[in-house]
């Protein structure tokens, strides 16, 4: 497919309950997601607590009316920083936007319609630092994102049943000082 022409439309905590069907739909869209799996399976429960969070943000890409993908986050709470314990020392004051979830439907792949999105999800961020993680068991992915400008700094199981995966930290803009 050639690089199709994406609308992105922006939205904020106050859209889930219009948007959030729609992001299932696309994640259900995902053929390596098995639908037996426990942790795949919990993905309503991960839409609902970021986009429950008052500052969640996501960008949805579209071509024409449908959509072919979306990138969802929010800034971690200052002490939720869990990406600290990879790097030593840590900057002392560092702002962080969790990128969640990047997903795009297997038509729209290698069209650049997922960098477009991450791009879009973090562009206007005030935070210093991007953070994310990917599954340790896809390395072109992890691959991609460090095309991105992301650092991997250590390997993280957030869940007794997810994957274990990659830490990995972009800055947006480095503080003044670092530790």
């Amino acid at each position: 497919m050639e690089h199709p022409v994406i609308t992105l439309r922006h939205h904020v905590h106050e859209d889930l309950a219009e948007i959030r069907q729609l992001l299932l739909d696309v994640h259900a869209d995902i053929p390596e997601y098995s639908p037996d799996d426990p942790f795949v399976r919990r993905f309503p429960w991960f839409v609902d607590h970021w986009g429950g969070r008052p500052d969640f943000t996501c960008v949805i890409g579209y071509d024409a009316d449908e959509p072919v993908g979306f990138a969802y986050g929010s800034p971690l709470s200052e002490g939720a920083e869990w990406w600290r314990d990879h790097i030593t020392p840590a900057p002392e004051h560092c702002q962080t936007y969790a990128v969640s979830e990047l997903m795009v439907r297997p038509k729209w792949r290698k069209t650049g319609v997922s960098s477009k999105l991450h791009e879009a999800l973090v562009a206007e961020r005030s935070e210093d630092l991007a953070v994310l993680l990917v599954d340790h068991s896809h390395p072109k992915v992890q691959s991609l994102y460090e095309s991105w400008g992301y650092e991997k700094v250590g390997n993280r199981q957030p869940f007794a049943d997810s994957p274990v995966f990659a830490t990995m930290v972009r800055w947006l803009r480095r503080p003044a000082v670092m530790s």
